[in-house]
């Protein structure tokens, strides 16, 4: 039996990997607005870990930083701005 022609092969197809939206050096902290911001959708939501590609350990600690950033108002919780466009 020939192994060369195999009918059920993946093709390889070439990816270019995602760079990490959190570099190492990056502080993961409430002061850190340019950071937090990338990581709340439009209508102020904290967006899930799948969209924002990062690790279980990065993604909670993004969460209590935009939670402490609205506590002490420099976030709003929400953003309800509706914008009507004609």
């Amino acid at each position: 039996m020939n192994k060369s022609k195999r009918p059920f092969t993946k093709s390889k197809r070439s990816f270019r990997r995602r760079l990490p939206p959190i570099q190492s050096g990056d502080r993961i902290d409430y002061r850190n607005m340019s950071l937090i911001c990338r990581f709340i959708s439009e209508q102020g939501k904290i967006l899930s870990r799948r969209v924002n590609r990062v690790t279980l350990k990065q993604q909670r600690l993004i969460t209590i930083a935009i939670k402490q950033a609205r506590i002490l108002s420099l976030l709003p919780f929400l953003n309800n701005q509706k914008q009507f466009e004609r």
